[in-house]
């Protein structure tokens, strides 16, 4: 979920575009951290500040030993309270200067979502470079801080980046009077068919955050165009929305709850046309002047998708009833003082009991924040170079693989 900015500070990622790219763009000054004390490692091989639990424990845990055996040192201030540390990050980070190409993909009902590329990797890459499909928060888009800094971070691996902007977020247009939903599968579907098939010869992954992260591991566990991916990455997943649901009507989380309703009523309101005569249960009027996400998904969302109730819908929504069924190297990260994204929520026996899935539980970070590490207070999120980590060693994997299959294969036509 994206916690939306006042206009005055957001960023339009197709006007003003940048030159590309510079790692140093990510620095904000030296990373001041509070300390957590003691440096040992747990008997399980990571820091004591971490959760550390997963099936896949044994296999990726070494991947990102590095990070796993440093404290979580939160910077102060900023990392020291969950509601500062998500607010900070949500209008203060920086955002880096990316020149984007904006691609417009026609789904099977007539939809439009939007997948934005950075411009010039079309002629510049080789066709063989991994992508990686990132997957914004509940109304966010390609110009969203946390994705633009995993965005820099990817490209200057020689990755190639896409971004999936869902209906009518980050301008997308909307063409039919049917938005997107947390249950809905069909355009990530579709895109990642469209991304496969531009580039077959690629291994394919992806990064999702927050609702985009819940619709990514349904998508791991319950659809067979999944197999595309080679590998994932979930953060500030809410798992259970009926949890996140709950815990968004309380205390200071209510200005959360309206703030994402807000969003989600403003993309509506720009499109209220293709509603006008949509007639049956739905109530527009609500939708359009919801207070919180429950208003615009009661008058909306749920009829939309054939739901008797926000409560059925939202029942039916939740990423944690089908991770035990993903069958693609999964790293999950969670901060365990989200407050959005719950910490009882998080399905911990089916992670452990699955052999592809890892997840990180940080003490800190908040919902997408995680100001920590040598970036802070305004660069990238603590989060970043560990993702990085263990998808190039997946990708190092899947290529190193494919180069042995096709070393024995000219070998057995030489002997024949």
């Amino acid at each position: 979920m994206a916690i939306q900015a006042p206009p005055h500070l957001t960023h339009s990622p197709l006007a003003n575009p940048p030159t590309l790219i510079t790692q140093s763009r990510l620095r904000a000054g030296p990373a001041m951290a509070t300390p957590v004390t003691g440096g040992a490692t747990t008997s399980d091989g990571h820091h004591p500040s971490l959760e550390v639990l997963g099936g896949a424990r044994d296999l990726f845990g070494p991947v990102i030993k590095t990070h796993l055996d440093r404290p979580y040192n939160h910077f102060p201030v900023f990392g020291s309270n969950r509601h500062i540390e998500t607010i900070f990050a949500a209008f203060f980070r920086n955002i880096p200067d990316v020149k984007l190409k904006r691609e417009c993909l026609r789904t099977e009902d007539d939809g439009t979502v939007t997948l934005d590329w950075v411009s010039g990797d079309a002629g510049s890459l080789p066709g063989n470079s991994p992508i990686l499909l990132l997957l914004p928060g509940l109304s966010g888009g390609s110009d969203d801080s946390y994705v633009r800094h995993m965005l820099v971070r990817a490209r200057n691996k020689g990755w190639r980046v896409v971004v999936f902007n869902s209906r009518g977020c980050a301008d997308s247009p909307v063409t039919t009077p049917q938005m997107y939903s947390a249950s809905f599968l069909g355009d990530l579907d579709a895109v990642v068919n469209h991304v496969g098939s531009r580039y077959p010869k690629a291994n394919l992954y992806g990064v999702g955050w927050s609702m985009g992260a819940n619709i990514l591991v349904q998508y791991l566990g319950k659809e067979a165009g999944a197999r595309r991916l080679s590998g994932a990455v979930s953060m500030c997943n809410p798992f259970d929305l009926v949890m996140s649901d709950e815990d968004l009507c309380k205390g200071f989380n209510r200005i959360y709850n309206s703030s994402l309703a807000k969003a989600l009523s403003g993309i509506l309101k720009k499109h209220l046309m293709l509603f006008e005569d949509i007639g049956g249960d739905y109530n527009i009027p609500l939708a359009a002047n919801a207070q919180t996400i429950r208003d615009y998904d009661e008058g909306l969302t749920r009829v939309s998708f054939g739901f008797k109730s926000v409560d059925e819908y939202l029942q039916n929504s939740c990423s944690a009833n089908y991770i035990k069924y993903v069958r693609t190297p999964l790293l999950c990260i969670q901060a365990k003082n989200d407050p959005i994204a719950p910490d009882r929520a998080i399905p911990r026996e089916d992670i452990k009991e699955n052999p592809n899935c890892l997840l990180i539980v940080t003490p800190k970070g908040g919902h997408l924040g995680w100001v920590a590490g040598e970036n802070a207070p305004q660069g990238c999120p603590w989060t970043d170079p560990m993702v990085m980590d263990f998808l190039q060693h997946l990708e190092n994997e899947k290529s190193g693989a494919l180069q042995g299959s096709s070393n024995l294969l000219q070998a057995v036509e030489a002997q024949s």
